[in-house]
């Protein structure tokens, strides 16, 4: 999956689906330069489910609207691969809280966080930063 897509300052963009690293994340690059990233993790236990747990641009890269083409590319491609999205990040937390009825109109499904998917989301980061 790599989209094209412009910012705010009407600059290109592209979003990529990255899971060739300890963590997956989509990935927005300006100029082919990776501006930043949505990091989830597809609980094994649980087939399905796409738990979104950080979400970060780079200072360069702020204000350009970025981390809303991520968290909005991210869902729509979790529609597609009909995943439920579990938001432990803030960003997709809020965007589901604001837009969620809107998200689920369009066939996207998501549930709150429990406490295994904070225990996966940990021991995720914990091993990736291990590796």
């Amino acid at each position: 999956m790599t989209e094209q897509r412009t910012d705010k300052t009407g600059a290109p963009v592209s979003i990529a689906l990255d899971q060739n690293r300890a963590i997956s994340a989509y990935t927005v690059s300006v100029d082919e330069a990776l501006a930043g990233r949505a990091d989830f993790v597809d609980p094994p236990q649980t087939a399905g489910e796409r738990v979104f747990f950080h979400t970060e641009v780079g200072a360069e890269f702020g204000g350009r609207g970025l981390a809303g083409l991520l968290v909005r590319e991210a869902l729509a491609d979790s529609i597609h691969r009909n995943l439920t999205v579990v938001p432990v990040c803030p960003l997709f937390a809020s965007h589901l809280k604001k837009h969620g009825d809107e998200y689920e109109a369009e066939g996207g499904k998501f549930r709150r966080p429990r406490p295994a998917d904070l225990a996966l989301v940990k021991e995720t980061v914990e091993n990736a930063g291990n590796a």
